[in-house]
């Protein structure tokens, strides 16, 4: 089956076939046709399936007729996060080059009066998290009342954030006979629930077990030394036919500290996290889309959102703490058909966290052949890494806490067993300390005075950086 046997219009095809695409994926070819249908739909799949494009392809098409009026969208999309937003509005931007559509992407941070302005001009596609179209609706800046079609994307990603509260009370201001879409990766009661609600005779497709890694993707488990694991990690990606790779970690600081260390070993690659400026998260992402640079060190806020056409390998240089986020970050390899690789480094106190994840993906995860031995060549490590190594005086308190690692982790992770003390002579340790750059060793004191920082993305915190130059216009103007 081709995209052309699904029934979207030549427009449509062309900017299809201009982005490279030929064969739709299962979701793809279920879900299309009965969008344009118009029949309400819920949608059970995982990321990586090619979900985003089989609601805006049909979406372009239907609105394709018709026209705009101001502060009244033709349609709305909602998720969780900007960055999925973001992404959303890409597709549309890619797919609807020969039509003649406007949009409009509503998140935190950007100024409300060039929302507002968009807005005003009537928009037929309207992208946004929940936070913040709420808040301009109750300033009386929006008209739902036009809105026809309505996308839930995410809703379990929405559930966890604590969204669905705000999505009752939006789907109560649409119109009763719209056409609605509901997609998810999961099914729990109170998505279940609130299908029930809001759609009307929904066709269901579900095109993997939910929660389960997708098949497309050769997942195996490296076991290693803590103390080896970042010289590991570097000679198989420099050993191996690794053409782009993420590398997820659980703390924001071991994603800084990793990055260099891949530079320092002459690899092309770049960091994302949640301490990152809007503008910089957004310039590192292109950077890696463009082949500017081949590996991305990442915390879990790039887990979801981040859709990059061929990425050949995932590697958790941390086992995540909840295997819900393993299943999302291994999904961002074997994409829209293709194949990948994902391998997990863990140690000997990752084995809870490891066989949480596979009774999660209901399968062992296969372990890989150990690579040559590091005969003690450990990896330079700055001064801050050497904190996270070796145990500190007083580092409990408050309760066995340490204060600086609360500002620093993602999300809390389960109690770790105690991390061996590095080996290195007391005078090579003295010369690490000496060469850290200035100041690095006051940066857990300067997070605890700015706050906790979270890679939490709300819909109402700050987007930092510049509107893409697609958002508020025309599509092919």
């Amino acid at each position: 089956m081709t995209f052309a046997d699904l029934g979207l219009s030549d427009e449509l095809l062309r900017a299809v076939t201009e982005a490279g695409y030929d064969e739709p994926t299962p979701i793809q070819r279920q879900a299309i046709p009965s969008v344009l249908m118009n029949r309400d739909l819920i949608g059970i799949a995982q990321t990586g399936t090619g979900k985003t494009a089989s609601f805006v392809l049909p979406m372009i098409d239907i609105l394709a007729h018709g026209r705009s009026r101001a502060r009244m969208p033709r349609s709305l999309i909602l998720e969780p996060t900007r960055e999925l937003a973001a992404q959303v509005a890409e597709n549309f931007e890619k797919y609807g080059k020969h039509h003649k559509l406007s949009m409009a992407l509503l998140i935190g941070g950007v100024s409300m009066g060039d929302q507002i302005k968009a807005l005003e001009k009537g928009v037929d596609v309207l992208i946004a998290t929940p936070g913040r179209l709420m808040d301009l609706f109750g300033r009386g800046n929006i008209l739902l009342t036009g809105c026809s079609l309505l996308v839930i994307d995410e809703a379990d990603r929405m559930l966890d954030m604590g969204f669905i509260p705000d999505i009752e009370q939006i789907c109560s201001k649409l119109p009763a006979n719209r056409q609605t879409l509901l997609f998810s990766a999961t099914m729990p009661p109170p998505i279940k629930k609130l299908s029930d609600k809001f759609l009307s005779n929904p066709k269901t497709i579900e095109v993997a077990r939910p929660a389960t890694a997708n098949a497309s993707i050769d997942q195996r488990v490296l076991k290693v030394d803590s103390r080896k694991k970042k010289q590991i990690l570097i000679d198989r990606i420099g050993a191996n036919d690794v053409r782009t790779a993420i590398v997820f970690c659980n703390r924001k600081t071991t994603v800084r500290e990793l990055a260099q260390s891949m530079k320092r070993a002459r690899l092309k690659a770049g960091e994302i996290h949640g301490d990152m400026e809007q503008a910089d998260r957004i310039k590192e992402l292109d950077r890696f889309k463009q082949g500017e640079i081949n590996i991305l060190v990442a915390s879990d806020v790039a887990a979801r959102g981040i859709d990059v056409k061929d990425v050949s390998h995932v590697f958790n240089f941390d086992v995540p703490w909840h295997p819900d986020d393993y299943v999302h970050r291994i999904g961002r390899t074997g994409r829209a058909g293709r194949t990948g690789v994902a391998i997990t480094l863990a140690t000997s106190a990752d084995a809870e966290a490891l066989e949480a994840i596979e009774k999660l993906i209901g399968m062992p995860i296969r372990p890989v052949d150990p690579p040559e031995e590091v005969a003690d060549r450990v990896v330079e490590h700055d001064d801050q890494a050497a904190e996270e190594e070796r145990p500190r005086r007083g580092r409990r308190r408050r309760g066995g806490r340490d204060a600086a690692a609360e500002t620093e982790v993602e999300d809390q992770p389960p109690a770790a067993a105690p991390v061996e003390r590095s080996e290195a002579p007391r005078s090579r340790r003295r010369e690490t300390r000496d060469e850290a750059p200035r100041g690095r060793r006051d940066e857990p004191r300067r997070e605890r005075e700015r706050g906790p920082s979270q890679d939490q993305d709300g819909p109402d915190e700050g987007w930092n950086g510049p509107v893409p130059s697609f958002l508020n216009q025309g599509f092919g103007s």
